[in-house]
This record gives structure tokens, C-alpha cells and sequence, in this order.
């Protein structure tokens, strides 16, 4: 049995990069399981096994604003007339901006426009339009994906109202789809400037307060669609958010930089309490903590308590009385300077040695 500079020295030295584990043996060997020793050959410290809860944590610089913004293009050649302003919000069926005198008006929908609709059209994206129709209050045609001459019909009655010509179709450019109603983020373009096709006009978020977040690629383990995290507010209160949105962009260089590729996350703030802690606030600098992974009613142990066994392997020194043996265990989750292990010879309250 080694003494306790020794048994130092085999301290197994563990590294934890993305969930992934790498040890290596200190010194000039490992220990054996079973090894036992007494006396001065006892560790120079102990710790105790608990069962307990781990969760990896990580936090992250966050800004509280309106989530990621999307930019609204002109669609047709012509010239823009009237444009929002940066914070004004905007509904279904209202104008985004209008060019040549004539609105470019907002629907709801998760599909694009990407063509002109007219009778005998078919898709998805009829039927959308359709749905819009009917929600400002427009009937005489079923809501499916052909466009039939009674949705021909309606559009005209749309049309007239919204002072356009009464075709009955809708060309490409006439509307953006969005997932509801929207918040104008900036305005790229002012009223009398021309205005042509995949020329940016504006870009909008969506009216609910959200989170942002950037993380680098070696982080991206943490950002699952779906997962809840901890925003914590400049006030100290912390509230409950859901990734919403994860999106890899590209970053351009600057200067001799090269380009970098990150992770961008939007957190939603779905609870109402949540949303009423974040409505004090237009735009702040938060901290968000992502959980990559939990275990439940594990046992657990400091890192440090881990030794590299010398036939591969870690193990934990079990003390007992006035004396000590060498277990084999396997390690699990990493965190908060604990890790989770599962084997043989130990359990919740068993005592294991540390170094100093």
C-alpha cells in the first residue's frame, strides 16, 4: 500500500469537455482494486458518498429584447411611400409599408409567399391565405388549398378595400407571411427611396419578449429545442424560459480574423409571471443558465476522489475504521466539482479518501 504521498500522486487528474471524459494516471502507476493499507498509510483526508440530484449546468450572457429579427424585402421594383417606424407593431391585414402608394400588407402563416395566387392554384399556402381571408371577416369560399373562383371572389373585396385593383389574384410582393403580430425591430429604407426586388425594406420580431443568446460551437450541447433554462434579470429575480429557436450562423472575420460559425438561441418567456418580471424591461443584459443534463437520486462523490487504477479505470479509496481498500467504480456526470458513480462497495455515507 502506498502512503499518502504516493496515493496523491495517483489521484486520477479528470478533464470534462462536452460530456466527455478523459483521466490520466499521476506518478508512476495506478492503484489495484482491493489494495488495502492502515495506520500512516491511511488518506490524508476523507469525504462522503451522498445520494443526491446532479445537473450540468453553464451560464451565458443573454440580451432581453424581442428575439431574432427578420427582414422584410421588397418583392416588386417601385417606390417606397411610407414606412414604419423602429417599436411600431403591426397586425393582420395592416400594412408593413407600402410602395407606390399600395400596401404591402402582413398575414399570418408559417409558409412564405413565394409565387402569385390565382384560380387554380394549389398548396399549402392557399390554404393560408385562405385562412387569413376568413379571419378578417371574409366568406363565400371554403378554406382548403385550391383556389377557386369563389376565394377569387373574396380576394377581389379585399382588394377593394384595401383601394387596389380588383384582379382577383395576388401577386408576389402583395404580402408577408408571419407567425402573428409583429414588432418593427429597425427600417432600412425611408419613404421616396426606390425600392427593388430582395432590397431589405425593414426587418420585425415577434411582440413577445424573448431572450438571445450566442454560444460558441464547443457549447452547443446545451442549446436543445424544447429545454428550459433560468433567466436571471438585472433586478436579481429569476424566471423560467424554454428554447424556443437554436440556429448555426456564420460569422464574419474582421481584419486578419478568420470567420467564426456560432450558435445563436432564442428563449421564450411562455409563463405569465415570467412575461410580467420582463415586461419592466425593454432591452437588458441577462444571464442565462442552460442545464445539459440531469441525474436524479445518484451516488455521488468529489472529483478529486477518483483515482486511476493501474489496469484502467477509476476507483475510490473506501475508508472503514483503520483501514482502507481500493473499489472500482465508473463515473457518470460531472458537476459542480461532483461526479456521479455507480459500483460495487460503495453507498450513500460510505467515506473515501481525498487528497490534501
Amino acid at each position: 500500500m502506498a502512503g499518502p504521498a504516493a496515493k496523491a500522486a495517483m489521484t486520477a487528474a479528470v478533464l470534462v469537455t462536452g460530456g466527455a471524459v478523459t483521466a490520466a494516471t499521476l506518478g508512476l502507476g495506478g492503484s489495484s482494486p482491493g489494495t488495502a493499507g492502515t495506520g500512516d498509510a491511511l488518506p490524508p483526508a476523507t469525504a462522503t458518498v451522498e445520494r443526491q440530484t446532479l445537473k450540468d449546468t453553464e451560464s451565458a450572457d443573454g440580451e432581453l429584447g424581442y428575439g431574432t429579427a427578420t427582414e422584410a424585402a421588397a418583392r416588386r421594383p417601385g417606390t417606397l411611400t411610407a414606412v414604419p417606424a423602429a417599436g411600431d407593431r403591426v397586425r393582420r391585414g395592416q400594412a408593413l409599408f407600402r410602395a407606390d402608394d399600395e400596401p404591402v400588407v402582413l398575414l399570418y402563416g408559417s409558409t412564405p409567399a413565394y409565387r402569385a395566387l390565382k384560380a387554380g392554384s394549389e398548396g399549402r399556402d392557399v390554404k393560408q391565405l385562405e385562412s387569413n381571408l376568413r379571419a378578417l371577416g371574409y366568406t363565400g369560399f371554403t378554406v382548403d388549398d385550391e383556389y377557386s373562383a369563389a376565394t377569387a371572389t373574396a380576394v377581389k373585396s379585399w382588394q377593394e378595400d384595401l383601394g387596389l385593383t380588383e384582379t382577383g389574384a395576388v401577386e408576389l410582393g402583395r404580402v408577408v407571411f408571419a407567425p402573428g403580430q409583429v414588432r418593427i425591430d429597425s427600417v432600412a429604407g425611408a419613404a421616396g427611396e426606390a425600392a427593388s426586388p430582395g432590397q431589405k425594406v425593414l426587418s420585425y420580431t415577434g411582440t413577445a419578449k424573448a431572450v438571445t443568446v450566442e454560444l460558441d460551437t464547443d457549447d452547443q450541447r446545451l442549446a436543445k429545442k424544447g429545454a428550459e433554462v433560468e433567466v436571471r434579470l438585472p433586478d436579481g429575480r429569476t424566471v423560467t424560459g424554454k428554447i424556443a429557436k437554436v440556429s448555426t450562423v456564420l460569422e464574419p472575420g474582421r481584419g486578419d480574423e478568420p470567420a467564426e460559425t456560432k450558435v445563436n438561441v432564442e428563449v421564450a418567456l411562455p409563463g405569465k409571471a415570467a412575461r410580467k418580471a420582463a415586461s419592466a424591461y425593454e432591452q437588458a443584459a441577462v444571464d442565462v443558465s442552460f442545464t445539459a443534463g440531469t441525474r436524479k437520486n445518484v451516488l455521488t462523490v468529489p472529483v478529486a476522489a477518483l483515482v486511476a487504477l493501474a489496469e484502467g479505470g477509476f476507483g475510490l479509496e473506501v475508508v472503514k475504521g483503520g483501514t482502507s481498500r481500493y473499489v472500482e467504480v465508473t463515473p457518470g456526470l460531472f458537476a459542480d466539482g461532483r461526479v456521479e458513480i455507480s459500483g460495487g462497495g460503495v453507498s450513500a455515507g460510505t467515506k473515501v479518501g481525498m487528497p490534501t
